[in-house]
Order: C-alpha cells, then sequence, then structure tokens
C-alpha cells in the first residue's frame, strides 16, 4: 500500500478525530499554547492571564493541539491493515462533528443564556 492510496484512511480519521479532540481540549482546556493578545506573547500550555494586560486566548491552542492529537491518529489509522481501514464509516467526518458542535453549544449554554 502506498501512501497515497491510504490517504482516504487518514483525512477520514483526522475529520473526525479533530471535532472530538477539540471538543474535549475546549472542556478541559488543555491548549498547547496560550496567546496573549494585549502584548503578543505566546506562552507553551495553558497559562492564565496576566495581571492588567487583558484576559488569555487559549483557541489557538486547542485548536493546534486538536490538529496535532488527530494528525497522530491519523497516522495511526494508515498504518491499519486493509481490511480493517475499510470499515471506518466515512460517514463519521460528519457525525461526529454535529456531536461535538451540539456538545459545545450545551456545555456553553450558560454563555447564551445571559
Amino acid at each position: 500500500m502506498t501512501v497515497s492510496s491510504r490517504f482516504p484512511v487518514f483525512a477520514i480519521t483526522f475529520g473526525f478525530a479533530f471535532a472530538a479532540l477539540y471538543a474535549a481540549f475546549e472542556q478541559m482546556n488543555w491548549a498547547l499554547v496560550t496567546y496573549h493578545p494585549a502584548t503578543g506573547i505566546i506562552e507553551f500550555l495553558t497559562k492564565p492571564g496576566r495581571s492588567g494586560q487583558g484576559p488569555a486566548m487559549h483557541w489557538y491552542g486547542w485548536i493546534l493541539s486538536s490538529a496535532a492529537g488527530a494528525a497522530i491518529l491519523g497516522a495511526l489509522a494508515m498504518l491499519l491493515p486493509g481490511n480493517v481501514s475499510k470499515k471506518i464509516w466515512p460517514g463519521l467526518v460528519w457525525v461526529v462533528p454535529i456531536v461535538a458542535i451540539a456538545f459545545l453549544a450545551y456545555t456553553l449554554r450558560d454563555l447564551f443564556m445571559r
């Protein structure tokens, strides 16, 4: 099997893993980096906002964490034998993100209900 013939397995796995990991990392606040927009400082891992400099942004860190985790899972899926990887349902690329969005909307409902 060549890499190009295994790419669909990587893409499908990356697609649904990214959405699931993003929802999990946002809930646990596990960010790979923290950005402080007032000063332009980027710190490794999750850090609180600095006094007098406004809030810290963790969104970039959640995106990086999710992308790294999904890439690792996609690469591992490419190593699966062909008969196993063909059983990965491509519809997961649609179903998992929809469920993740619904989960995030539910957990963030207090922000919308004020």
